[in-house]
C-alpha cells in the first residue's frame, strides 16, 4: 500500500534541511573517497570500502527524497471542526488501565515514536480519524484488542 502524501509544514522543512545536509555530507565523503582511492590497492583499503558504502547510502537517501518530496502535500491549515480528530491533531488518549498517552497524527515521513508522532496510515490513527472527545476507539493488535478513550484533542 502506498503511503499517504500528507506532511506538516515543519515536516517538509525538516526534509528540505535533511536533503541540504546530505548534499554537504556527500561532498565530504567524495573528497575522502578520492583520497582513499589515491592510496593504491582498493580491494584491501578499508577507508575506501567504507566511504563507497557510505556514499551509496547517501545517494540512496537523496534519490528517495528527490522522488518523494514533489509528491508530498503540505497541510498547514487547521480543520474547520477542531472538535474532531484530523491530520496534525494532538490526541490525548486513556487506555483501559487508566494510563494516558499523547500522539500526534502526522505523515509517514514524520514518524517519531519518541515525540509521539504516529503515521496517518497506522491502524490507531485510522481508527481515531473523525472521533471526538469521550469517544471510544478499539484497534486490533497482535495480542487481541486494545481500547482507548479520547480525552483531549488539540491543534497547534
Amino acid at each position: 500500500m502506498k503511503s499517504s502524501p500528507y506532511i506538516t509544514a515543519n515536516g517538509m522543512a525538516r526534509l528540505n534541511e535533511e536533503l541540504e545536509q546530505i548534499w554537504v555530507r556527500r561532498r565530504e565523503v567524495v573528497k575522502a573517497l578520492s583520497a582513499a582511492a589515491a592510496e593504491g590497492d582498493r580491494s584491501e583499503n578499508a577507508e575506501y570500502i567504507y566511504r563507497k558504502k557510505e556514499l551509496r547510502g547517501l545517494d540512496r537517501r537523496i534519490r528517495y527524497l528527490q522522488r518523494r518530496m514533489p509528491d508530498l502535500r503540505v497541510v498547514s491549515e487547521q480543520p474547520n471542526d477542531m472538535t474532531k480528530i484530523f491530520f496534525a491533531a494532538w490526541v490525548q488518549l486513556e487506555n483501559e488501565s487508566g494510563e494516558e498517552v499523547e500522539y500526534r497524527i502526522v505523515g509517514p515521513d514524520e514518524i517519531d515514536h519518541q515525540k509521539g508522532n504516529i503515521s496517518l496510515d497506522s491502524p490507531l490513527a485510522q481508527a481515531l480519524l473523525s472521533k471526538e472527545v469521550d469517544d471510544e476507539v478499539t484497534i486490533h493488535v497482535q495480542n487481541g484488542m486494545k481500547k482507548y478513550y479520547v480525552v483531549a484533542i488539540r491543534y497547534e
